[in-house]
């Protein structure tokens, strides 16, 4: 089968890497990839907001299935568009990514299947969400209701602090994702990551995860897109996976197929554990960047049939089987991210980080220039290993990590503190 993996972050080298593995994989193309992601597949210069330019190259090189990475072509109906045109996808139809690209949207599905989340409003107005926030208690959170690239939720310590960041939306400070907002209470606990392959019906869980979103040690620092993640995450105890499933993604999945808007692709819940109960903080409708980096290595199974049988609504035959071993990924971001950063600094040590066959190295934001590997993002690198536990594979990315040559890199000193402090 040849497949067109759409995307250039670390997810799609990790999606990538997987996929390459598969026995039932002929040719693998990559949208607009990276320097590592070329390693893998054939790197193509597609541009994905055009859908019928897809749609030809597809047809054009005979592609059996499209994975799609990223939520924005999900919410732009990318994978509408490509199975109209008679091909299949593995992502959901733009309806269904309403899931992600309108926070408001799942909120007020959660409130009509009692789906446990945060206590919220929804508000068009800086107006009235100003005297709405005035009336909370602190720190409360502020959400612009559509995609802003990571950067649309404030949670807010002080009125001021509040204030601003409704006016940050409402003033075009995110462009259409802030012209609509989501108040809501703050939920304080342990976040984790949990995902389902769902094919419209059916729902299998994936492994547990965890990641880190704050920039620096200590869990300091700005919001950024994650700094790192490890698999699987202790909180996520087995009764605890089968509270989110009968809680939250179950619940989902039926909601959504009642509206005739059924999801098919990989949903994301992202979680907040308090006393052993699960909440709701969000949905994604993708793989998480970097939590697919450390769910690769802990996937034993063949990646791409369970693609296939999530776009054929047959996920019901399938089981995944996975590494009992441990996986952690750290990223490796420009200086200056999750604000302004250079691009164009030379990264070198790569090859010496990947010596060790328990490591990967994926890329998330590189170029190539020649015989150079070149920083082109703000999170560049996702250095991931495996190893027996937590500990041990944080020990090995950390070793393969130091020997990466980039000073015009920085990353955490701590990523998987919480799992190593369980012991």
């Amino acid at each position: 089968m040849n497949v067109l993996l759409i995307g250039g972050g670390g997810r799609e080298h990790a999606l990538a890497w997987k996929l390459r593995q598969s026995p039932l994989l002929e040719r693998l193309y990559c949208a607009p990839g990276n320097a590592g992601i070329a390693e893998a597949a054939e790197c193509v210069a597609l541009n994905a907001d055009n859908h019928g330019e897809v749609a030809l190259f597809c047809k054009d090189k005979d592609i059996g299935l499209v994975v799609i990475g990223p939520e924005a072509p999900l919410v732009g109906g990318l994978t509408d568009d490509l199975e109209a045109a008679g091909i299949k996808v593995f992502g959901p139809s733009r309806a269904a990514a309403a899931l992600e690209g309108s926070k408001g949207f799942t909120k007020d599905l959660c409130a009509a299947y009692g789906i446990p989340t945060a206590v919220y409003h929804r508000f068009a107005e800086a107006g009235p969400a100003k005297a709405y926030a005035r009336g909370q208690a602190l720190p409360i959170v502020i959400k612009a209701d559509g995609l802003a690239a990571g950067k649309g939720v404030t949670i807010a310590t002080t009125l001021e602090e509040a204030e601003a960041a409704i006016d940050a939306c409402f003033s075009g400070a995110f462009g259409a994702a802030g012209a609509r907002v989501v108040i809501e209470e703050f939920l304080d606990g342990e976040e984790a990551s949990f995902f389902a392959l769902v094919d419209g019906v059916t729902a299998l869980p994936l492994a547990t995860a965890q990641d880190h979103k704050r920039a620096f040690d200590g869990d300091k620092g700005p919001n950024t897109g994650g700094m790192g993640a490890y698999s699987p995450a202790p909180v996520m105890t087995p009764e605890l996976c089968a509270r989110v499933m009968d809680e939250i993604v179950w619940p989902t999945v039926a909601a959504m197929a009642e509206r005739e808007t059924p999801f098919k692709g990989v949903l994301y819940a992202g979680l907040m554990i308090k006393d052993g109960a699960p909440k709701l903080i969000e949905y994604n409708v993708r793989f998480g960047d970097p939590e697919a980096q450390v769910l690769m290595m802990r996937l034993k199974s063949d990646l791409l049939p369970a693609l296939v049988a999530v776009a054929d609504g047959k996920l019901g035959r399938l089981a995944l089987d996975w590494y009992d071993d441990a996986a952690l990924c750290i990223v490796m971001a420009a200086q200056g991210y999750p604000g302004a950063y250079a691009k164009g600094t030379e990264i070198k040590g790569l090859d010496k980080a990947s010596a060790d066959p328990a490591v990967q190295v994926f890329h998330a934001g590189t170029k190539r220039d020649g015989a150079h590997v070149l920083a082109d993002g703000g999170r560049v690198l996702g250095v991931t290993a495996r190893g027996k536990d937590i500990r041990e594979a944080q020990s090995r990315a950390y070793a393969a990590a130091n020997k990466i040559d980039w000073p015009g890199g920085f990353f955490r000193r701590d990523i998987g503190w919480r799992a190593v402090a369980r012991g």
